[in-house]
């Protein structure tokens, strides 16, 4: 190719793009005659393009995802079931097996139950605060597990505690308040 000609393609403009057009809006549902047909569950259809059909693997080379079905060569993960489990570092000593232990987490630890000393306002007048009041008001879930009260908020009237764990500054409002905690 000559000089100058490559020089003229070299500097030949980019071409402007053509402005941007506007989607159509969607039209109704009309029929033939330009009427509007009612919108039923049977006339229901997926927009066009939306839904694909599933890939059907290992059907023939006609497919594009024959032969081998997107699994690679031969070798263990070309078989069924030819997967390792999680954490498996094809026979290296294992992360979970290398960095130390140490401590203990106690499986049957139950964590306490928290309600604040303002929900308690919930509660009728008189009420004694024990763990089957605190459930039967939807304070708590389990009446049978630990429950601790704590003491965010305000006491307005005075209760006696029975049964549940109160914390320090929960016993503090609570008797500011003129109630009472048995232990």
């Amino acid at each position: 190719m000559p000089k100058a000609k490559r020089q003229a393609k070299a500097k030949a403009k980019p071409k402007a793009k053509a402005p941007r057009r506007a989607t159509p809006r969607a039209k109704t549902p009309a029929g033939p005659t330009g009427e509007i047909r009612p919108l039923t569950l049977s006339g229901l259809r997926p927009p066009p393009g939306s839904h694909r059909a599933r890939i059907r693997k290992g059907r023939g080379p006609g497919s594009g995802i024959g032969k081998t079905a997107g699994r690679g060569g031969k070798g263990q993960t070309a078989r069924t079931g030819g997967q390792t489990r999680p954490g498996f570092e094809g026979g290296q000593m294992p992360l979970i097996r290398r960095i130390p232990k140490r401590g203990f987490t106690n499986p049957f630890k139950q964590p306490a139950q928290v309600v604040n000393v303002r929900h308690l306002g919930r509660l009728a007048e008189g009420v004694e605060v024990t763990p089957d009041t605190l459930f039967g008001a939807g304070l708590v879930r389990r009446p049978d597990r630990p429950i601790k009260l704590l003491g965010m908020g305000d006491v307005q009237r005075k209760f006696s505690v029975k049964g549940v764990t109160v914390s320090a500054s929960a016993r503090s409002k609570i008797e500011q308040a003129g109630g009472t905690i048995a232990s």
